[in-house]
C-alpha cells in the first residue's frame, strides 16, 4: 500500500523539523511548505492526503490557504489540519467554519498529533 502524504506547512523551521521527523516516523511520505504561497503550489502540484497547516504565516495565512482548497475544484477533498497558537474560541470557530477538518493549538502533544491524522486518515480511507 503507498504511503500517505502530507503536506506540512509553518515558517517556523524548528517545526517545520520536528513535524516532519515525527511523520516520517508514522510512515508517512512528507512535503513541506514555508508560506500560504508555497503551501497552494504544493497542494496543487504534489496531492497530499492531508495538510498539517499552520495558521499565522507570510504571503497568506492559513485561513486563506484553507479557503482557497476549500473552493478548488481539484483540491477541496484534501484534508486539513490547522496548527495555530491562536487558541481562541474565535480563531476556532473561523477555521472550522472555513472546511479545516480539525484544529490543534500549539503547544499540542506529538502524540495526540499522530493520533487526530491517524484517524482522520482512517476515516476518508
Amino acid at each position: 500500500m503507498k504511503a500517505k502524504k502530507i503536506l506540512i506547512v509553518d515558517d517556523e523551521p524548528n517545526i517545520l523539523i520536528s513535524l516532519e521527523f515525527l511523520m516520517k516516523r508514522e510512515g508517512y511520505e512528507v512535503v513541506l511548505a514555508r508560506d500560504g504561497q508555497e503551501a497552494i503550489d504544493a497542494i496543487a502540484r504534489e496531492r497530499p492526503d492531508l495538510v498539517l497547516l499552520d495558521v499565522m504565516m507570510p504571503v497568506k495565512s492559513g485561513f486563506d490557504v484553507c479557503h482557497e482548497v476549500r473552493s478548488s475544484e481539484t483540491a477541496r477533498d484534501t484534508i486539513i489540519v490547522m496548527l495555530t497558537a491562536k487558541g481562541r474560541d474565535t480563531d476556532i470557530a473561523k477555521g472550522m467554519a472555513l472546511g479545516a477538518d480539525a484544529y490543534m493549538t500549539k503547544p499540542f502533544s506529538t502524540r495526540e498529533l499522530v493520533e487526530k491524522v491517524s484517524d482522520l486518515l482512517r476515516g476518508r480511507a
